[in-house]
C-alpha cells in the first residue's frame, strides 16, 4: 500500500528514519559533497542556493502573514506554531495546541493560513487531525504580533477521516478572502469506499468556503461553487484527488490566479496538476479511475472512467532517483532568483532533490535539477515577499537565495 511516503508513513521523523536521506539536514550538491561557509547550506547552481533560517522540530510548513513583514512563523507537526522574527527565532511559541492533536505518521499540525485582513482581525487558521483521526480547521485570533490569543480558538470544519491513518491532505490557501483547503481520500490503497468521485464526501477534494461564522453558522459557502443547487456538498470546488498534501496559487504567470496542485500518486507515478482558477471549478482531476494520465487498475481498483477528466501537466515515475512523493511548492514570483522567476518548484520527499519547471495549460515544459538537495522535503512556503522557503523534516528551514 502505497503512502505519502514508503516505510509506511511521511510525516514522521522516526518512520522516515529508513528512508534514503540526503544528509543530516544539510544540502548538498549533486556529487554528495558538503559545501563550506555557516552561511551557505547548498552549493548555487543557475544563481541559486539555500540559506538557512532556522532549525526546528519536525517542521512541516511555513508561511508570512499579511501586515507582519519581519515575521514568519513555521508549523510543527507536533503541534506548535513557531515564530521567526527578524531571523532570530523565538523561545514562546505563537501557538501550542499539543493537546488538541494527534500527531505521528501523515498526522498532526499539517499548515497555517492568514486572511488577507489578518492585521486587522487577527483572525487565522490551522488544519490539523484530532484525537480520533478526524481533519479539523479551527480558527484562532493573534493576542498580539507574536502570540495568539488563549480560549480564542473556534471551530470551522470537521471531515471524519478515522478509519485509516494516511491520506490528510493538509494545506490551507487564502485566495481573497476565500479560504481553500485540499483532503485526501480517506487513506489505506486505492480509495476502496471511492470518497474521491463520490460528490457527497468531503474526502478527496479541494473545498472553499468563507470561513467567517454566519446566519448562525461556522462558515459560509460561496453562491458559485460548482455543486451550490445541484447534487452534492456545497463546499467542494474540486474533486477526483488522491492526497493534495500541498497545493498553491499561481499569480505569477497570467493575469488571473491559477491553481497548482502536488498530488501525491499511489503506486507507479506522481503528478502535479495546473488550471485556471475559474476552471479548476467542478473540475475531476479523474483518481481513482486514474492515476496521473494512465488508468488505474491495482489494489482497490475498477473505478470506471467518468469521463472529463482532468489531465496532470506533468507527471514523474517512482522509478526516478528513488522518488516515492510528490512536495508541492509555489510558481516563484522573487525577481531577485531570476533563473527561477516564473517556474514552479517542487521535490519529492524520498528523492529531496529540487526541481523546477515552466507551467502550461496543457503540459509542463522544461522540467530540471536545481542541482540543491534537502533531505527529507516536507514542504515550501512563501513570506508576505514573495520568498520562497523549504523545510526539512529532519529539522533546518531554508530561504532560496540568489548566488
Amino acid at each position: 500500500m502505497r503512502r505519502l511516503a514508503r516505510a509506511g508513513a511521511i510525516l514522521s521523523a522516526v518512520a522516515l528514519a529508513g528512508l534514503t536521506a540526503c544528509g543530516a539536514g544539510s544540502s548538498q550538491e549533486d556529487s554528495g559533497t558538503r559545501p563550506s561557509g555557516e552561511s551557505r547550506r547548498a552549493s548555487a547552481t543557475r544563481g541559486v542556493a539555500l540559506k538557512q533560517v532556522g532549525r526546528f522540530d519536525e517542521p512541516v510548513y511555513i508561511s508570512g502573514a499579511p501586515g507582519f513583514s519581519k515575521l514568519l512563523f513555521v508549523v510543527e507537526q507536533a503541534g506548535r506554531v513557531v515564530v521567526l522574527r527578524g531571523g532570530r527565532k523565538l523561545s514562546r511559541p505563537f501557538l501550542d495546541i499539543r493537546g488538541l492533536i494527534s500527531s505521528g505518521g501523515e498526522r498532526g499540525l499539517l499548515s497555517i493560513a492568514f486572511p488577507p485582513d489578518y492585521r486587522r482581525s487577527r483572525r487565522f487558521y490551522v488544519y490539523y487531525t484530532d484525537p480520533e483521526g478526524d481533519i479539523r480547521v479551527d480558527e484562532f485570533k493573534g493576542r498580539g504580533a507574536t502570540r495568539a490569543a488563549r480560549g480564542s480558538r473556534r471551530a470551522v470544519i470537521e471531515i471524519p477521516h478515522s478509519v485509516n491513518s494516511n491520506h490528510n491532505g493538509g494545506q490551507l490557501q487564502f485566495l481573497g478572502d476565500l479560504l481553500y483547503l485540499g483532503s485526501g481520500d480517506g487513506g489505506s490503497g486505492g480509495d476502496p469506499p471511492n470518497n474521491a468521485q463520490n460528490p457527497d464526501s468531503l474526502l478527496g477534494k479541494l473545498l472553499r468556503i468563507d470561513p467567517r461564522p454566519s446566519r448562525g453558522r461556522p462558515y459560509s459557502i460561496p453562491a458559485d461553487n460548482p455543486f451550490v443547487g445541484k447534487p452534492g456538498r456545497d463546499e467542494i470546488y474540486s474533486y477526483g484527488l488522491r492526497n493534495p498534501f500541498r497545493f498553491s496559487f499561481d499569480t505569477v504567470s497570467a493575469f488571473s490566479p491559477r491553481i497548482v496542485i502536488g498530488d501525491v500518486g499511489q503506486n507507479r507515478v506522481e503528478e502535479i496538476d495546473y488550471q485556471p482558477v475559474p476552471a479548476a471549478s467542478g473540475a475531476n482531476f479523474g483518481w481513482d479511475a486514474f492515476e496521473g494520465s494512465s488508468p488505474y487498475n491495482e489494489e482497490n481498483s475498477g473505478t470506471p472512467d467518468p469521463g472529463g477528466t482532468v489531465k496532470p501537466i506533468f507527471v514523474y515515475a517512482h522509478s526516478r532517483g528513488g522518488s516515492c512523493s510528490v512536495i508541492g511548492g509555489y510558481v516563484v514570483g522573487d525577481r531577485s532568483l531570476p533563473s527561477l522567476y516564473k517556474r514552479y518548484i517542487y521535490a519529492d520527499l524520498c528523492e529531496g532533490q529540487l526541481r523546477s519547471l515552466l507551467p502550461g495549460l496543457t503540459r509542463a515544459t522544461g522540467e530540471r535539477k536545481l542541482g540543491l538537495r534537502v533531505s527529507t522535503p516536507s514542504s515550501f512556503g512563501e513570506d508576505t515577499h514573495g520568498h520562497v522557503y523549504v523545510i526539512s523534516l529532519d529539522g533546518p528551514v531554508y530561504r532560496l537565495v540568489s548566488r
